[in-house]
């Protein structure tokens, strides 16, 4: 991953970007780095439950359900990193990982994608509100999900709640932007796996 992918100044990002020009360029040269993210590890104490999560594809705006690396002005205007992208369609991206972050915990009896023919008990719904960086004020990554656990033999929503995290990030390098994403994205999947398991 190059570190050499930078930005212009915070003052020049609206004439930087035009987000058609910036994807019609991606889409031509190709994405020089794809960037992932990290399921969470942190260890969540409690006893083993024998209940069986499904997690959906989460929802997101149009601006956000794309492989680009968004960046959020005053606006709030989207605009996305050039010659770099995540790794796949960032809602596909959470899904995955927050179900690795749910898995890592060792508390569920099983945890899956739809189509894993597993007998599910919750469906755990998230709606992604916020992955970006923001250049308002001071950058910062920015990462918010509301997530909704829902009991799937009754369809009655068992909680809901949203879960943000916001960690001071350097708008100049995709490097230094998507380590500060993932930290944040991080401390939210983490917590959605405490409350989850805390609520099924």
């Amino acid at each position: 991953m190059s570190s050499n992918t930078r930005l212009p100044g915070r003052r020049n990002v609206l004439i930087w970007l035009g987000a058609s020009l910036l994807v019609a360029g991606c889409a031509a040269s190709g994405p020089a780095a794809l960037y992932g993210l990290n399921a969470a590890t942190s260890q969540v104490e409690g006893r083993r439950k024998s209940r069986q999560v499904l997690v959906p594809r989460p929802r997101a705006l149009k601006a956000l359900d794309t492989e680009y690396i968004a960046v959020v002005n005053q606006g709030p205007v989207y605009s996305y990193y050039p010659k770099v992208s995540w790794a796949d369609a960032l809602p596909s991206l959470v899904q995955t990982k927050v179900v690795e972050t749910l898995q890592n915990t060792n508390l569920l009896r099983g945890v899956g994608l739809p189509g894993d023919g597993l007998l599910i008990d919750y469906q755990l719904q998230l709606e992604i509100r916020s992955f970006e960086i923001q250049l308002a004020n001071a950058d910062k990554a920015v990462v918010a999900i509301a997530a909704k656990l829902v009991n799937d033999r009754n369809g009655r929503t068992v909680s809901n709640r949203v879960f943000r995290a916001e960690i001071p990030a350097s708008a100049t390098s995709a490097d230094k932007a998507v380590e500060a994403l993932n930290r944040a994205a991080d401390q939210v999947f983490s917590d959605i796996a405490l409350w989850t398991v805390q609520n099924v």
